[in-house]
């Protein structure tokens, strides 16, 4: 009986062991294939060398030769060595190096009773140190760098104390109108940064590093407008809400607008902006802010006004106190944008950012899907008088010397760059601060005309009451890469050589930090013509030198003034096999830097990619402390150029032609290349570098230096294939939004996709405070103190295009009440 069972037992092990030598032979033969095609493309021999080794090493087992062993055991070593050597202090580049070497370990450790036995002359110190000691050695190797990081750097005591007692900078600016959103205090939240300087900062102190800690939940709101079952429509709760006198007021994916009691949260009154459902069939349900409006010497209805533009392309006003349309603003309460603008499908072009306030006018631009068909709709920038909704002007780049609105039976310039995202202005100036993006088609520029070209991906100041350019400064020539200029101008007092300097800070998705004169658009900080890879299309250009500007830290990866390059050591995965994909991808694509362009039959590696270094959100900056507060993505693309003949061969279509069915490409109908444009992932869904994918960072403005940086999100509520990992690991997610920098020191921002909100100190990057949400907050945050009590307040509803868990909530955090 007992020799039967031993019998058995050692044929399930014989068995097992077979399985294990044959997997081991796959493991083998998989890698030297990957492996000889990436060296096929000039990579490392390392995998193909690899693969060849197990191959004979799992021979040499199944033969049950305690060469096998000895083998794999070198091997095994060699790869520790070369994983130290390729990946630095680096626990999640070691993951596919050497996590699955630590896993064959260990099951191998299993079956020494039969080799022990079938094994002749194996030398047992020998064999548990190639499964026993090298493994526990690699697995300590992995976690070290992930428990105990490199990445986190914070600021030391000197550089905390050194600049804290004088304010850097002014909050406020001087406005002839006593406009509102001009400035703000402690108590408001004027616009949607904030104010129109668009600096995401709060006086507001009561909120310390000291005691932030203590912060509860002080009220919870839903606003009901949630995604219904089997509705298509994506849903991108991206709201600020702003703050005037004792009301909050914000606008839901839907355009609901709505007024809440600023200190308990309760609603005040709530008006439907009623939008055309299918102008949501591209864009999604998305507002991102509404605009508030005293009118001059008035009183009764409508002479506190909140203004917001609708994703069907109208401006709304109503009474800031009832909620009642103004029935002196357009038709009912609402002007009607879309004259002019050309024929197009709904859903192709609307209105994404709270439309800005200044000398009694609303100034808004819109959002066009440039990448779709040329001609597309105009990215005319309007402006509309805030009491009647009248048309006061029109910035049309094909009407260069006249701003003047178009007539009824005219079209604005069809094609042109658009401006989608926040704008700032100096009241005090009487300028407005815009960004454009590109021309229609995004990566190919073959047919754009010269002001398109010289207006594209720029910021741009304009007179407000007229619409006449007074300066403007492009960030990319030429761009190819949808580089569109989507952070809100910052504007702040900036000190030089020769004086303090009305300044404005453009971030760009590039990775690029300008700092110019507000009111002449002069460098504050040196900018630098660099020569950048050239050859596209043909029938198009590469612009021989590009703007950057090395006197700021890059936000090229981690911020740094050494911007990241990356190489094919950089290429990663969570296994082997998807990392060797990785890496064959890299040395198959064109990569020479930053601004390598576009061209046909071949991928182009994209480096910041299309969503940056920074995007929408834009910056924080405190200015009490002179921190200019930023949180970047770190995310890779692929793009190519596809030409026309093979996109109608498999009928891909644009949106204006037929939603739907565009087969994968960015179309540009009407240019003779389509594009392909998406995040350079591996077959497990993540990107294909290894982490962090995202930094909060802050940047003392007087040394121009990186003061302290850190990875951003953990992967808690994301990983492979989509399926959360539940790991708080500091990994730096990709983020949209930004966060509020207050005078309090404390820095609060959500924005990343792991369902949290968090409180950083400012001077020294510490995290101090973090509370798990109930859905994902793709929303800036604001602060303000409401009946002598401080609260942090943030849209808390999930994001679709991400993504992040749906929902309906604003919440408001507190102190507790003394």
């Amino acid at each position: 009986m007992e020799q039967g069972t031993l019998a058995k037992g050692t044929g399930v092990s014989s068995l097992l062991f077979g399985v294990y030598t044959i997997l081991l032979a796959l493991l083998g033969l998989t890698l030297a294939y990957q492996g000889g095609a990436l060296v096929n493309a000039g990579g490392t021999p390392y995998y193909a060398m690899m693969g060849t080794v197990l191959l004979l090493a799992a021979a040499l087992m199944g033969l049950k030769k305690a060469a096998g062993i000895y083998l794999y055991g070198a091997a095994s070593l060699a790869t520790y060595g070369w994983a130290i050597w390729e990946s630095g202090y680096n626990g999640w580049a070691y993951i596919p190096r050497l996590a699955w070497l630590v896993l064959l370990s260990v099951i191998f450790l299993a079956f020494w009773p039969l080799v022990r036995r079938d094994f002749a002359k194996i030398n047992r110190a020998l064999y548990f140190s190639i499964m026993g000691v090298l493994p526990l050695l690699m697995a300590a190797t992995i976690l070290a760098p992930l428990f105990f990081p490199n990445t986190v750097h914070l600021a030391d005591s000197p550089a905390i104390t050194a600049h804290s007692q004088q304010p850097f900078s002014r909050s406020t600016v001087a406005s002839p109108d006593a406009n509102v959103a001009a400035s703000h205090d402690k108590t408001n939240w004027t616009a949607y940064a904030g104010s129109n300087l668009g600096n995401h900062y709060s006086a507001a102190a009561q909120i310390t590093p000291a005691n932030v800690s203590g912060l509860v939940k002080a009220w919870e709101y839903h606003h009901g407008d949630v995604k219904q079952p089997g509705e298509k429509t994506k849903y991108l709760n991206e709201a600020t809400p702003i703050k005037v006198g004792d009301s909050l007021y914000t606008c839901t994916p839907k355009q609901i607008i709505i007024s809440l009691n600023a200190t308990t949260g309760k609603e005040n009154w709530r008006y439907d902006s009623k939008v055309d459902p299918d102008y949501f069939a591209n864009g999604g349900a998305y507002c991102r802010g509404v605009s508030y409006y005293e009118v001059p010497n008035a009183s009764g209805l409508c002479a506190k006004r909140i203004i917001w533009g609708t994703n069907d392309i109208r401006l709304g006003a109503v009474d800031a106190l009832t909620g009642q349309a103004c029935p002196d603003f357009g038709t009912a309460g609402f002007a009607d944008l879309k004259d002019g603008l050309g024929t197009f499908r709904k859903g192709s072009t609307g209105i994404t950012s709270a439309p800005l306030v200044i000398r009694g006018v609303v100034i808004t631009g819109g959002r066009v899907l440039d990448s779709d068909v040329r001609p597309a709709p105009s990215g005319v920038v309007r402006a509309y008088d805030a009491v009647s909704g009248k048309q006061k002007w029109a910035w049309d780049l094909g009407r260069p010397d006249s701003t003047a609105p178009a007539d009824a039976d005219e079209t604005y310039t069809l094609s042109t760059p658009n401006s989608w995202a926040p704008i700032s202005a100096d009241d005090e100036l009487g300028l407005v601060y815009i960004t454009t993006g590109n021309a229609a088609g995004d990566f190919y520029g073959g047919t754009r005309t010269e002001q398109e070209d010289k207006f594209s991906s720029s910021l741009v100041a304009l007179d407000a009451l007229t619409g006449k350019v007074k300066w403007h400064f492009q960030t990319v020539h030429h761009d190819l890469w949808d580089y569109d200029l989507s952070p809100q101008p910052a504007l702040i007092d900036f000190p030089t050589a020769n004086g303090t300097r009305p300044a404005v800070i453009q971030a760009t998705k590039s990775g690029q930090l300008f700092v110019l004169d507000r009111a002449t658009g002069e460098p504050l900080v040196d900018i630098s013509e660099a020569a950048v890879p050239q050859g596209t299309a043909p029938g198009d250009y590469t612009a021989a030198t590009q703007p950057l500007s090395p006197g700021m830290p890059s936000t090229m990866g981690r911020p740094s003034k050494n911007p990241e390059v990356l190489n094919e050591a950089d290429a990663w995965g969570l296994t082997p096999f998807d990392q060797l994909q990785c890496r064959i991808e890299f040395r198959q694509a064109r990569y020479e830097g930053i601004f390598t362009p576009p061209v046909v039959g071949q991928q182009s590696l994209i480096f910041p990619g299309h969503h940056g270094g920074l995007n929408w959100g834009g910056v924080m900056v405190d200015l009490q402390r002179g921190l200019l507060i930023i949180n970047n993505q770190r995310l890779p693309y692929m793009q190519g150029l596809v030409p026309r003949e093979q996109l109608d061969a498999i009928n891909a279509k644009s949106f204006q032609e037929s939603p739907g069915n565009n087969q994968g490409f960015r179309v540009q109908a009407g240019l003779p290349y389509g594009a392909i444009k998406d995040p350079w992932m591996s077959a497990l869904e993540q990107p294909c570098i290894a982490p962090p994918w995202g930094f909060i960072s802050a940047i003392d403005l007087r040394t121009r230096e990186v003061r302290w940086s850190r990875p951003f999100g953990t992967g808690y509520d994301s990983g492979p294939l989509g399926i959360a990992s539940k790991l708080r690991f500091e990994i730096g997610t990709p983020s949209d939004a930004t966060g509020v920098a207050t005078a309090g020191g404390v820095t609060f921002i959500g924005a990343a996709i792991d369902r949290s909100m968090r409180a950083y100190n400012s001077e020294s990057g510490e995290l101090l405070w973090e509370e798990r949400l109930p859905a994902g907050n793709q929303a800036s945050p604001l602060t303000y103190v409401s009946e002598g009590r401080q609260y942090v307040v943030a849209v808390v509803g999930g994001h679709d295009r991400i993504p992040t868990k749906l929902g309906d909530s604003i919440i408001a955090w507190a102190l507790p009440e003394k």
